[in-house]
């Protein structure tokens, strides 16, 4: 008998997992914050053995390194990454014991990135699971574009050369189970999860052979479509693969130093970013000027990480030690280690001086549409992504994406900002920026799907001028 248990990582997309007998188990891309990793052992009675890594990340940082030298475990990266450390280097073929009768079988897997490896997890000699890291997802692969842009037509190609290769060597039933893929941007825009079970969680390879693009499409078909659909990439991730690559620091989650209301004057006077974990609805209400709105119920590490000067001191507030907490552990995940300060509290404690917190109004798109009706003078700015807008926009809108937001400001036309993303928490984010900047701003707290419904007028891709027809 055997186990594997799923280690989630939602912020960011991506899972790692535990796997093992009755007394030894394998860690595989494990994350960061690697006391998740040891509680799940703990809880299992297991002795981790063996640590092993599908690639060099280019989305977190890995708690590989450290957990293997706290457990005393083999540590497995694939021979061809490029590396700073002693580890054990894999081959295609290697195979690692791991418990009686159980071990696991490396596949070279080339596409995510030159030297990716996936895993086959064997008891008896039977394949029951396969570990793909970012090469076979759910409903999709992992992109190739990460490495080199000069490499991601033919790491595209190799994606399905890769993918075809273990549909070919693994039975319909064993267990398809990725790293990426969950709302990562490791994954391509096809890999979200939606195929395999009702709840897009689990798949099997028989399930990725009948769905899957990468195993239904011949390759030029495949190719295309997935480079087409490309979307873009995190700022951070240029800091992760050489952070994995020369060997992560051990992670601290020490609580910050406490900030007291002069000290957060001093260092958003100082130009450092003071980042309030609130809702975005109590932000909105009050605030203290010149703080941007990173919700700790979003995806605080994905898009500050992305956004933020990289190495600029940050301090968190939030309206607890434990959202400060929560939002620490994320944030050293993608490489964010040491918050400068923290404080828990409410504006009132925030504030210096007794001044009165700043606010902004949030609205709907019907509120918009009636803004508009009466003739205000709106500026519609909608930050999603380039994918998302091209399926259609708000007729006039200027679009500048929520991630470039806080180096474009000087693009937004005078005029009250109307800001909207797709459900409203990038939205928050952007009203945060351009109230700091000194903006009138207004967030739309909507549904995207609301603004038909307000009678606003849309622009389908087809109909815009001098845009292509996508058909």
């Amino acid at each position: 008998m055997f186990f594997v248990d799923v280690l989630e990582t939602e912020g960011l997309g991506n899972r790692s997992y535990l796997a093992g007998g009755a007394h030894a188990a394998v860690a595989v891309d494990p994350p960061r914050d690697i006391d998740r990793v040891l509680a799940a052992a703990a809880r299992r009675e297991v002795r981790i053995v063996a640590v092993v890594e599908t690639h060099v990340h280019n989305d977190y940082v890995t708690g590989g390194l450290e957990l293997a030298r706290l457990t005393g475990a083999r540590y497995l990266v694939p021979a061809g990454a490029e590396v700073a450390y002693a580890r054990v280097p894999v081959a295609d073929g290697d195979v690692e014991p791991v418990d009686e009768h159980l071990a696991l079988r490396a596949v070279a897997t080339p596409g995510h990135t030159p030297h990716h490896t996936a895993y086959v997890l064997e008891e008896a000699g039977r394949a029951v699971a396969a570990f793909t890291g970012g090469s076979l997802l759910i409903g999709g692969v992992g992109r190739p574009d990460l490495v080199e842009p000069r490499l991601t037509g033919r790491l595209a190609r190799a994606q399905h050369a890769s993918a075809h290769r273990l549909a070919a060597e693994l039975d319909d039933e064993v267990a398809v189970l990725p790293t990426h893929g969950f709302g990562s941007f490791c994954g391509s825009s096809r890999a979200d999860g939606t195929r395999g079970t009702a709840d897009g969680t689990r798949s099997t390879m028989g399930a990725e052979k009948a769905s899957n693009p990468v195993l239904v499409q011949d390759v030029d078909t495949f190719v295309e479509d997935l480079l087409a659909g490309l979307d873009d990439v995190p700022a951070y991730y240029a800091h992760m693969g050489p952070t994995n690559a020369g060997g992560p620091a051990p992670v601290d989650l020490t609580p910050p130093r406490r900030a007291d209301a002069g000290e957060i004057a001093r260092r958003l006077a100082a130009g450092e970013w003071v980042v309030d974990l609130r809702g975005r609805v109590a932000f909105a209400a009050g605030h203290v000027a010149g703080t941007f709105n990173f919700e700790v119920d979003g995806q605080p590490a994905t898009y500050l990480a992305w956004m933020i000067p990289w190495g600029k001191p940050v301090t968190l507030l939030a309206a607890s030690a434990e959202d400060v907490a929560r939002a620490q552990r994320e944030l050293t995940r993608v490489g964010i280690d040491r918050p400068a300060a923290a404080a828990a509290g409410s504006p009132a404690d925030w504030v210096a001086d007794g001044s009165a917190p700043a606010s902004f109004p949030r609205s709907t798109f019907a509120g918009l549409a009636a803004a508009r009706g009466r003739g205000e003078d709106v500026v519609v700015l909608d930050v999603r992504r380039d994918g998302e807008r091209a399926d259609g926009w708000i007729e006039g809108s200027v679009h500048i994406p929520v991630h470039q937001v806080h180096r474009r400001l000087h693009e937004v036309p005078d005029g009250t900002v109307w800001v909207h993303c797709a459900g409203g928490m990038r939205a928050a984010i952007a009203a945060s920026l351009l109230d700091a900047a000194g903006r009138d701003v207004v967030a739309v707290d909507d549904a995207y799907a609301a603004a038909a419904d307000a009678g606003l007028p849309l622009v389908s891709p087809r109909t815009a001028p001098g845009v292509p027809d996508p058909a």
